[in-house]
């Protein structure tokens, strides 16, 4: 039964809550960290991307250790109608370096190995252990936290909230609102087993070399979304979302969209004939720096995807995780070698450092671009990817037509669809989010 006071309780296991926890217990506070999962990164089974800066600031020399898959070397991005993409991609020599940029990771293992370097820390990690609400006291000070378990609550100076994007213990105990369905995406997964040597003759790697293809286009229906393939050592993982306030006005549904886009010309013959081992289903917070909540009060911090923190545009999410937890966990370690209290006038530093750092940076430089692509998600995501595929076929299809017919045709087609004032006026929006 636990009944000692922590300097600090984290809610969570995933990237943020690990980060938060390591970086803290690494300080010498005692710290709690409850996962409901069995173990830490079960509820993760898909795989993921990992920013290696950001691991090296926790774990140096993580490399020699942690159970990654593959660095990347290339990058594609496809813009994708029903049967074609036209598609751009970047692959660099350099990305073989002996200390490489990124890779790609199975999340489950990951997580695990992580929460090992914790416990090593001094953290004190229970799984199986669902936190039922936030404990407080009468002036509405976060105190600790009530679990299911019989040791009921247990308190500490400074609760850490790293519970995911749903977040609802911060939401329960009013700290926050819920996040609406259009700053949230559900995004389903699944994990495609072939032989090694295979993926590496698809994907034209060798050794641990890796890529990574994010798609978009029609294969969203017109809803704000994406799909994505990563290239793992011996499998592919492979999925698509899109934001919740979508499936619900469409009616469309996740694993349809999944089909469909496994069956694109493009994407099949990477995975014909794997294994189907596992599925999963996860949120991700979507709505960018706009949607991002209070993010510090009495006695609190949050963290990672339960703040919404996570670069749509660029599909960064693991990085801003890490950062967050990291931040935070040394905004509490600085205020407790003071000897400061956990108000939230002191716990504001953790704002502040946040604000200095690339994550909320990133973040308010695309401000703009998440409403942009819901309010226009006809537009950017069905009318152009099918016009600009129509208009790349007329480019390289030889058949005696005059090159000046093809390009008038091509240009009526987006006239057509667009208008001139529309295509000019997207233009500018597009331009003036992305600054």
């Amino acid at each position: 039964m636990i009944e000692e006071r922590f300097d600090a309780i984290v809610v969570g296991a995933g990237m943020a809550g690990n980060a938060a926890a390591l970086t803290m217990a690494k300080r010498g506070m005692k710290v709690l960290q409850l996962e409901r999962g069995e173990y830490p990164g079960s509820k993760n089974v898909q795989g993921a991307i990992l920013y290696a800066d950001m691991m090296e600031e926790l774990v140096p020399g993580f490399r020699e250790e942690a159970p990654l898959e593959r660095h990347l070397i290339e990058q594609r991005f496809w813009m994708m109608d029903d049967r074609s993409h036209v598609g751009m991609h970047y692959r660099s020599e350099d990305f073989n370096e002996e200390r490489p940029n990124r890779y790609t990771i199975i999340r489950a293992q990951f997580d695990k190995w992580l929460s090992s370097k914790v416990r090593e820390a001094g953290a004190i990690v229970l799984c199986e252990t669902t936190v039922t609400e936030l404990a407080q006291d009468d002036n509405k000070r976060i105190i600790g936290v009530r679990t299911d378990r019989r040791d009921g609550q247990i308190h500490a100076d400074v609760v850490v909230l790293a519970e995911g994007v749903n977040g609802l213990l911060g939401t329960r105990a009013g700290l926050r609102a819920r996040p609406t369905p259009d700053n949230v995406a559900l995004a389903v997964k699944e994990m495609h087993f072939l032989p090694r040597e295979t993926i590496e003759a698809r994907f034209n790697l060798q050794g641990d070399e890796g890529v990574v293809i994010e798609a978009a286009g029609t294969i969203s229906r017109g809803m704000t979304g994406m799909g994505f393939i990563y290239a793992n050592k011996e499998c592919i993982s492979l999925g698509i979302g899109c934001l919740v306030a979508d499936f619900q006005r469409t009616g469309q549904t996740p694993y349809g969209l999944l089909e469909q886009f496994k069956r694109h010309p493009s994407v099949a013959p990477l995975i014909a004939g794997s294994e189907v081992k596992e599925y999963a289903a996860h949120l991700i917070p979507e709505g960018g720096y706009k949607s991002i909540p209070q993010l510090y009060g009495e006695g609190w911090v949050v963290v990672g995807d339960a703040a919404q923190l996570n670069n749509a545009i660029h599909r960064e999410g693991s990085n801003l995780a890490l950062t967050s937890g990291r931040i935070a966990a040394e905004a509490i370690g600085l205020l407790k070698s003071r000897g400061a209290s956990m108000s939230a006038t002191n716990l504001s530093i953790y704002k502040k450092m946040l604000d200095e750092s690339f994550v909320i940076k990133d973040l308010k430089k695309y401000k703009d671009m998440p409403p942009l692509m819901h309010t226009h998600s006809q537009n950017f995501f069905l009318t152009y990817p099918q016009l600009i595929s129509k208009a790349m076929q007329n480019f390289v299809r030889v058949d005696g037509t005059p090159k000046v017919e093809k390009e008038r045709a091509s240009l009526k087609s987006f006239v057509k669809a667009r208008s001139w004032s529309g295509l000019v006026g997207d233009a500018w929006r597009f331009a003036r989010a992305w600054r």
